[in-house]
């Protein structure tokens, strides 16, 4: 790499920077996806809880399987156009401050009752329904009710972002804690390399200072969200120093598209995951080893491969253990559990593949194409 090319990306780390001030958890990171059907289908559940909850009210003298077969038409009504219209204009809504968006919310569901209550009020009265009552009685009631069930979920709302929050915080912390156990080794080994570089190729020496001093900029800020661009030139930062220690003990074997979307995800992601591949799958061996890492686009997600060897002398270690699973809180607070990291093993080879999703405009470009 050039020292030009080290200097652009010196730029883009700097404006990295810049922009760390902003939230660290945005509204769309902390909010449930309402398209998704795992989140549909609680939301109906609970809806159903709620119709039998109003069925089961003492000293009604419906018929019981009548009533709860009204409340949960009624109640499934109003919840159904509610999920579809959070669902289909999810892009406009998550961009609101947290007040606002509960607002919009209430209103929306006040909006929803509003309508479902005035037809279910004249399907009601058509078919003789004795507890139908006045018109304006009968939606002061429904909106009432509405009100009420609209207050108790932004409370659960609130709940559940205070969860992901306190959830973000504790990841943010283990990361410092991860980091703080490999910094030292990592730069000691990488200070050492530039000492002996110094005199036989000052020009590597310079440019393993300006890789390192480019990692740990971006470790400074490991909380911010980079693009997949980036990270992997990060991690390509990475593997030229352990390349220069290493020496012929480690080859690669790097398989990226030159054209990649604009995918966002945590700082410093792939970075630790090839640290550990070169720790225990290179470090160990006294011959070559190869680290392989593999990047397909598919038409709604990113994959991307990353195996090494295991080690000779030992199994494969357990110390990865800390790396993944903190690895895999930073992609669960970003993406839920629409980003996966699992391990695969085999005799002689240890593999990890991350499975990343396209943004809507991306992978609606790659569907067209």
């Amino acid at each position: 790499m050039s020292r030009r090319q080290g200097g652009a990306y010196s730029q883009r780390v700097a404006q990295l920077q810049r922009n760390a001030a902003a939230p660290r958890m945005p509204v769309e990171q902390l909010l449930p996806e309402f398209c998704r059907s795992g989140t549909v289908l609680r939301i109906i559940i609970l809806a159903q809880a709620l119709a039998i909850l109003l069925a089961l009210v003492p000293g009604v003298t419906s018929e019981f399987w009548s009533r709860l077969g009204l409340m949960s038409l009624f109640v499934h009504w109003v919840t159904l156009p509610l999920l579809a219209l959070l669902c289909v204009f999810q892009r406009y809504w998550r961009q609101f401050s947290p007040p606002a968006l509960a607002w919009f919310f209430l209103l929306l569901l006040l909006l929803i009752s509003l309508v479902v209550g005035t037809f279910a009020h004249q399907f009601l009265q058509s078919a003789g329904w004795p507890g139908a009552g006045a018109y304006h009685s009968f939606l002061l009631q429904v909106l009432f009710m509405s009100l009420l069930v609209g207050v108790i979920g932004i409370q659960l709302g609130t709940l559940y972002v205070q969860q992901r929050l306190r959830l973000d915080a504790q990841a943010r912390a283990e990361l410092d804690a991860l980091q703080a156990r490999i910094r030292p080794h990592f730069l000691f080994n990488s200070l050492n390399t530039a000492a002996e570089l110094t005199h036989s190729q000052p020009d590597l020496a310079e440019q393993a200072l300006l890789d390192l001093a480019s990692l740990f900029r971006a470790a400074l800020h490991s909380d911010t969200a980079v693009t997949l661009e980036e990270d992997l030139l990060l991690a390509r930062r990475y593997l030229a120093l352990e390349q220069l220690r290493l020496q012929h003990r480690l080859q690669l074997d790097w398989q990226v598209p030159t054209q990649l979307p604009q995918i966002k995800i945590p700082c410093l992601t792939l970075q630790p995951l090839l640290e550990n591949a070169v720790r225990h799958g290179i470090e160990t061996r006294s011959e070559p080893g190869l680290i392989r890492l593999l990047l397909t686009l598919g038409n709604d997600a990113v994959s991307l491969q990353i195996e090494n060897p295991r080690g000779q002398n030992l199994p494969h270690s357990g110390g990865n253990g800390i790396a993944l699973g903190n690895i895999r809180r930073r992609l669960e607070l970003m993406y839920g559990d629409k980003a996966r990291l699992v391990a695969v093993m085999s005799e002689d080879s240890y593999g990890l593949k991350l499975t990343l999703p396209l943004a809507e405009e991306d992978a609606d470009a790659r569907t067209h194409r």
